[in-house]
């Protein structure tokens, strides 16, 4: 009796792997962007996504050349330009940048909030560090001077040949816009803004139609996809900033439902994650258990429904990406 059960399992279990390839070859690109495009269905407005196996040429899209906000994802393309003046010379990663008080962002889990007095002092390498990992917005706005300001990220980017992203202000201009503040959302101005109206602290979880049809700091799902791409095959930087980047993108605190939100326990991301008002985004690199790797982007728009829903709808889109190139490995 024992010996028959087993047998069953071994047949049990060697007709579920001859039918994983099946499987795996009955799903063409089409349809993997169909379903993606059906499991975002009232989790959020609307949807884009780009993504692509390292190495195979092939990506996956829905929406690619729509524009969406970029929010905080736009940090990439700032370490990108930043690393970039590291890498010839201009800049060292160990200089030591003043932050003064006057200067400091609001933000979650921000410099602002945590350093209170004044004297204080990062180097470029913390600066974008914290700027990925936790997405504050002071080192992002330092990093962005030093960078050289927007005009230079974007010029950095046109020369990538990424020419559907566009980066144009910093992140206490971005707030200022969207909250409708009288400057830049310094920490102060806000302090004192909420004090006035209370109500804006509802509109940091609301969408902001007006802001949105601002063409500013946008970017297709394609183009941030060829950023990702652009990184991890060194056009965009020298192998030594490349590898400083992406591990600086696998210890990213923020987000932990989204890209990673679906995925098995211990699966390498690195990645770097952006949220305002109606929009929820997480763009980076994924790595499989055979070790293969692929890029993705997934940005939503437009949303009035709860995070936990924007978050699963992002959560849903990376498993699926995941399942699918895991099952179809592509001819190198």
């Amino acid at each position: 009796m024992k010996r028959n059960i087993a047998l069953i399992f071994i047949v049990m279990v060697s007709s579920f792997f001859a039918v994983q390839p099946a499987f795996a070859q009955k799903h063409n690109f089409q349809d993997i962007s169909q379903k993606i495009e059906k499991l975002s269905q009232g989790l959020v407005g609307r949807i884009g996504v780009a993504a692509q196996e390292i190495g195979s040429g092939v990506s996956v899209t829905v929406n690619g050349d729509e524009t969406f906000v970029m929010a905080s994802t736009y940090k990439v393309a700032i370490a990108v330009t930043l690393l970039d003046r590291v890498d010839k010379g201009q800049i060292k990663l160990s200089d030591l940048i003043d932050l003064p008080q006057d200067e400091m962002v609001v933000g979650a889990n921000a410099i602002a909030e945590s350093y209170v007095h004044p004297g204080v002092q990062f180097s470029v390498a913390n600066l974008i560090e914290v700027m990925i990992t936790e997405s504050d917005n002071t080192a992002t706005d330092f990093s962005l001077k030093i960078a050289g300001g927007p005009e230079a990220v974007t010029k950095k980017l046109r020369s990538l040949g990424i020419t559907d992203q566009r980066v144009d202000r910093s992140t206490s201009e971005i707030l200022r816009d969207f909250y409708g503040l009288p400057d830049k959302a310094f920490f102060p101005v806000v302090t004192k803004a909420i004090a006035n109206d209370p109500t804006l602290l509802v509109k940091m979880t609301q969408p902001n139609m007006e802001f949105e049809k601002d063409p500013r700091d946008h970017s297709t799902p394609k183009a941030m996809l060829q950023l990702l791409l652009a990184i991890d095959s060194g056009k965009g930087l020298s192998a030594k900033r490349r590898e400083f980047l992406l591990a600086t993108m696998s210890r990213t605190r923020t987000g932990p439902g989204r890209l990673k939100g679906l995925l098995p326990k211990g699966t390498p991301v690195a990645h770097k994650t952006g949220t305002i008002g109606g929009v929820a985004n997480d763009v980076g690199f994924i790595t499989l258990p055979d070790g293969r790797r692929f890029a993705i982007v997934v940005f939503t728009n437009s949303s009035t429904t709860s995070t936990a829903d924007q978050d699963r709808a992002i959560a849903e889109v990376s498993r699926t990406l995941y399942d699918f190139y895991y099952l179809t490995a592509q001819d190198k």
